[in-house]
């Protein structure tokens, strides 16, 4: 019988050390980079599934015949100058240079190496400070215009999507199934020291104007 209270006790006592200790992985699961890196991946994977149906169905590549290779000719290199980016609504045209290390950003709106060029199908994405180039960003919505110039043509984005995510989130660069444009800077933007969270702009791509 003690023998029998015993296994009963110790079995208890596994299951609710077993309970806790799944208890404190989920809060600690929710509460860091982990989370982040999970949701962003399964951000990734939908988008990417997105993407593939997207390009295997003809009737809705409406733009099938006009692919990336297509648009430029030679892939930038580091610290070159590729356009411009013209933001109607506050009158603004600010230079857009290869990369986003703080020897870009110095010069202008940097463009997330990783990313396609402006005017490609996918995630385009662009950085800028929000204490220089972005520092009236928050002013630019939803239903607004963005315009790139490059060398392959002018390129009018029309911002469907306002987001404020937090600095480490990494959903901002996934896949996009169409032509997309991302702006990004600090926020909130009167934010002394290194700001926690990002301004986001996302736009799709709404006419354009080839060079060739």
């Amino acid at each position: 019988m003690k023998d029998t209270e015993l296994k009963r006790s110790k079995l208890r006592f596994i299951l609710l050390t077993f309970s806790v200790s799944f208890i404190l992985f989920g809060l600690w699961f929710s509460t860091t980079n982990a989370f982040k890196f999970v949701k962003g991946y399964m951000i990734f994977k939908t988008d990417q599934e997105t993407a593939d149906d997207y390009q295997s169905n003809p009737a809705n590549n409406v733009k099938k015949q006009k692919t990336n290779d297509a648009l430029y000719s030679v892939r930038p290199k580091k610290g070159e100058n590729i356009g411009e980016l013209i933001i109607p609504k506050l009158g603004a045209s600010l230079p857009i240079v290869h990369g986003t290390d703080e020897e870009q950003l110095e010069k202008g709106v940097g463009h997330f190496s990783k990313s396609v060029l402006p005017g490609e199908n996918d995630n385009s994405v662009l950085s800028g400070h929000r204490d220089t180039v972005f520092r009236k960003l928050g002013e630019v919505g939803k239903g607004d215009m963005l315009v790139v110039e490059t060398e392959a043509g002018r390129f009018t984005y029309k911002v469907k999507n306002v987001r404020i995510v937090d600095k480490d989130d990494r959903t901002v660069i996934v896949p996009k199934p169409r032509a997309t444009l991302t702006v990004s800077t600090c926020y909130p933007f009167d934010y002394i020291g290194d700001s926690p969270e990002r301004y986001i702009l996302v736009a799709n791509l709404i006419s354009e104007q080839l060079n060739k």
